[in-house]
C-alpha cells in the first residue's frame, strides 16, 4: 500500500481498482460537500426577495434560527451534554462566531433585499472568496500564489457574467444604495466567519452548530422584540410557513454542517470559493420557480467559474 493510500485511510485487502476508486470519491467528497452549501444558500436568496414584502427581515432571521434550533435540539441534545463543559468555557467564542455567521449576516442580507436590486446583491456576493484569502492572509499570514489568485479572478468573472447578463452596459448603471452597502457589510462579517472558523471550539459538528443556532436566535431576539413593536406581526399564511420551514432546514441546518465541515477539510481559501456557485445556482432555481430561460450567459458564466476553480485547486502554495 503506498503512502497516499494510507493517507486516504484505504482498507488493505481491496483489489486495486476498487481501491483508486475509493480513493478518488474520498478525494472529491470535501468538495461535493461544500457544493451542498451553496446549493441550499442560492435558494434562500430567491425565497427571501419573493418574500421581502411578506415577512420582516429580523423576523425571518429570528424565526429561521428559533425553528432549526428547535429541529435539531431533538438529535443533539445528548451530544451538546458532553460538550457542555467546553461550550461553557469558550462561549464568548461561540457568540462571536454567531453573532457574525447566525445573526449579522443573515439579517443583513434578508434587510439588503429590501432595498437593493438583485443585479447589485448577486454581484457583491460574489466578492466574498477574495475577502476570505484577504482576511486569511491578513489574519494568518497564509500564502496565496499567483496562480490562486488567476483562478479567484475567473471564479468571480464567471460570476459577474451571470449577474450582469452578459451585458457589460449594466456595470455603469449601478448605483449603492443602503442595500448594497448592507451587502458590503454582510460579506465581511461573513468573510471573517468563515476565516475565523479554525479557532472555533474543539466540540462536535453537531454541538457547534446547536451552540451557534441558540446563540444567534437569542442575540436577535431584542432586536426583533423592537421590530415587532414598531411593524406589527406578519401574516402566518401558507407561504410564510413554507418559507420559514425552508430557510430553517436546507440555508441553516444541511448548508451550514456542510460548509462548517468544508472548511475544516480544504480550509477557508479553497472553500471560499465554492461561493461563487450561488449565482450559478441560483440562475437554475430561477429556471425552475421563475420560468426564465437559460442564456448563454448563464453557461459561459458557470463555465468560468468551473475552470477558475480548477485553476485554483491545482495550484501550490
Amino acid at each position: 500500500m503506498t503512502s497516499r493510500e494510507r493517507e486516504m485511510g484505504s482498507p488493505p485487502n481491496l483489489p486495486p481498482a476498487r481501491r483508486s476508486a475509493l480513493i478518488r470519491v474520498k478525494t472529491f467528497a470535501p468538495y461535493l460537500i461544500l457544493s451542498v452549501a451553496p446549493l441550499c444558500w442560492a435558494g434562500n436568496i430567491v425565497l427571501a426577495r419573493g418574500m421581502a414584502d411578506t415577512i420582516p427581515p429580523v423576523a425571518f432571521a429570528f424565526w429561521r434560527w428559533t425553528l432549526a434550533l428547535a429541529l435539531i435540539l431533538p438529535f443533539t441534545l445528548r451530544q451538546v451534554a458532553l460538550d457542555w463543559t467546553e461550550i461553557t468555557r469558550r462561549w464568548k467564542r461561540l457568540f462571536l462566531l454567531a453573532a457574525l455567521g447566525i445573526s449579522g449576516f443573515n439579517t443583513l442580507l434578508y434587510t439588503a433585499v429590501h432595498t437593493t436590486t438583485a443585479i447589485n446583491g448577486a454581484l457583491i456576493q460574489t466578492s466574498m472568496p477574495a475577502v476570505i484569502v484577504l482576511l486569511s492572509r491578513l489574519m494568518y499570514g497564509e500564502n496565496v500564489t499567483g496562480r490562486q489568485l488567476k483562478g479567484v479572478f475567473l471564479c468571480l468573472l464567471g460570476a459577474g457574467l451571470i449577474v450582469l447578463r452578459g451585458d457589460r452596459r449594466s456595470l455603469l448603471t449601478l448605483s449603492f444604495v443602503q442595500g448594497d452597502l448592507l451587502m458590503v457589510i454582510a460579506v465581511l462579517l461573513y468573510g471573517l466567519y468563515s476565516t475565523l472558523l479554525r479557532q472555533r471550539p474543539v466540540i462536535h459538528a453537531l454541538s457547534f452548530l446547536t451552540a451557534t443556532f441558540a446563540l444567534g436566535a437569542a442575540g436577535l431576539l431584542p432586536v426583533y422584540l423592537a421590530e415587532l413593536a414598531v411593524i406589527g406581526p406578519f401574516a402566518l399564511d401558507r407561504g410564510a410557513v413554507f418559507s420559514l420551514l425552508y430557510v430553517a432546514l436546507f440555508p441553516s441546518i444541511v448548508a451550514y454542517f456542510c460548509w462548517n465541515k468544508g472548511v475544516d477539510l480544504v480550509g477557508p481559501n479553497r472553500a471560499g470559493l465554492f461561493i461563487n456557485l450561488i449565482p450559478a445556482f441560483a440562475s437554475l432555481l430561477s429556471v425552475w420557480l421563475l420560468d426564465e430561460s437559460i442564456r448563454w450567459f448563464h453557461i459561459g458564466g458557470m463555465g468560468l467559474i468551473a475552470g477558475g476553480m480548477m485553476v485554483f485547486y491545482r495550484a501550490r502554495v
